[in-house]
């Protein structure tokens, strides 16, 4: 009988151990820790999973990532929550390797909202000299007096027809 309760007490408290939350707040409350953590979570070597709980909990309800692409030689767009992201694109960051970084930010903000115009490059791994791709983010930030939500994330990657425009990249 006492190693039953043993047993019971054991197994009780690794469920309530498992069931514990993360606390995420330094990540969101201020519009760069909001963004950092946007390209950290996304980022990581071939192998590495993805703190997918984090990447959701910057995303407010019925949030968008909307990519900008071609489809049949017409330019599209395509809707998706933070959800359908994980399941189209989640696997292929794991199985490839892939790394974000911001190389440049223009951040407007009013009150308690932010848009924010963040050119990146994507690398498969950190070693990478020459990008694999680079685009502009749009993102699109609410502060409901307790964080920052990303609200849109729209994107362009870009190409040899639409160069990222000068005024986007780093001055050097």
């Amino acid at each position: 009988m006492k190693k039953q309760v043993i047993a019971i007490i054991v197994l009780l408290t690794l469920n309530l151990s498992a069931q514990e939350k993360k606390d995420y707040s330094s990540k969101v409350t201020t519009i760069d820790s909001t963004i950092a953590t946007l390209y950290s979570v996304i980022s990581g070597d071939k192998g590495e999973a993805r703190n997918w709980k984090l990447f959701k909990h910057l995303f407010r309800k019925d949030a968008k990532l909307i990519p900008i692409g071609k489809k049949d030689k017409k330019t599209t767009v395509r809707y998706m929550s933070p959800e359908d992201y994980i399941k189209t694109s989640g696997k292929w960051l794991v199985n490839n390797g892939f790394y974000e970084l911001e190389i440049k930010r223009e951040t407007q903000v009013f009150g308690d909202f932010a848009h924010i115009f963040s050119t990146y490059e994507s690398y498969k791994s950190k070693e990478d000299e020459k990008p694999l791709m680079r685009g502009i983010n749009s993102i699109q930030l609410f502060n409901d007096g307790k964080r920052w939500w990303i609200i849109n994330l729209y994107w362009k990657q870009e190409s040899e027809e639409n160069p990222i425009p000068e005024a986007y990249l780093p001055q050097n």
